[in-house]
């Protein structure tokens, strides 16, 4: 299951985040064996940000993809604070340090902040110039934010957010917005950070299926075109539940009783950031 981009490059529907691993050092030999046991099955899209552990995951995932670089794409993201034109530059070189490699495959504005978005889109054009990024795009961008980014020049690839069966104010309107500009969402939390996984719904559509109620809320997300999903997964089994999810299929009648649990939005609603 692959997702394409604006630029033409497929990647993995299904990737890996790594918020919040690096924070404790006795998971860390646990922590790397789960993305080398995702790379082996296939999730090659790993994301990690510089304000992840302060920098801590992006060393956690250098060193998890060791000898295995060429196999990854590999996505992180500039803080806001540092988002100006030639602090992005700076940013981007620190992260490249941590993560061992000479390039990133996407570079992402983690959130819009004070720093024009005019300067951003500059630094990034310069780093795909020297080559230190292949491509860029946003994060907890929300439509009257895209509609400005729309406005600069360059080939924005994606907007990260928020979205799962409890946060789906984005299908209101930006996810027909990017739909229509052919740029894929990259769906951060998709599981909620397990608080989805108690649901009595998910639990009896897990049933059906033989499945879990993670794989559940992770197949949902997959459900649509042009949807990346990147759940954090800390070890190899969590690692596998999760791959399992991109072969689930939720019928007429799994979506049906997913939608009564968890209703669409009925209008507008603001961008959710976690």
């Amino acid at each position: 299951m692959t997702v394409t981009l604006p630029s033409g490059e497929t990647v993995p529907a299904l990737g890996m985040g790594t918020w919040m691993m690096a924070e404790k050092s006795s998971l860390r030999a646990a922590e790397i064996a789960a993305l080398r046991e995702g790379l082996d099955l296939g999730l090659t899209l790993i994301d990690t940000a510089e304000m992840y552990g302060s920098g801590a995951a992006e060393s956690l995932v250098g060193e998890a993809v060791l000898g295995r670089r060429d196999e990854v794409f590999l996505v992180s993201k500039v803080l806001p604070s540092n988002a100006s034109v030639t602090g992005t530059v700076r940013a981007c070189e620190a992260s490249l340090r941590r993560l061992g490699t000479d390039r990133l495959d996407l570079y992402l504005l983690h959130w819009r902040g004070g720093v024009p978005l005019s300067q951003t889109v500059e630094a990034f054009a310069s780093l795909v110039s020297s080559g230190k990024i292949r491509h860029w795009g946003v994060s907890n961008f929300d439509l009257a934010d895209m509609r400005s980014l729309a406005e600069l020049p360059g080939f924005c690839q994606t907007n990260q957010i928020l979205y799962n069966l409890s946060r789906r104010g984005p299908e209101h309107d930006l996810l027909p917005w990017q739909a229509s500009a052919g740029m894929p969402v990259m769906a951060y939390s998709p599981v909620e950070q397990g608080r989805l996984l108690g649901s009595a719904v998910l639990a009896s559509v897990a049933a059906r299926h033989g499945a879990t109620p993670s794989q559940v809320a992770l197949a949902w997300v997959l459900r649509l075109p042009g949807v990346i999903a990147i759940p954090k997964a800390g070890s190899a089994a969590h690692v596998r539940e999760n791959a399992a999810a991109s072969s689930l299929e939720l019928s007429a009648e799994d979506l049906a009783e997913l939608d009564r649990a968890f209703p669409p939005p009925a209008g507008p609603e603001p961008l959710e950031m976690l």
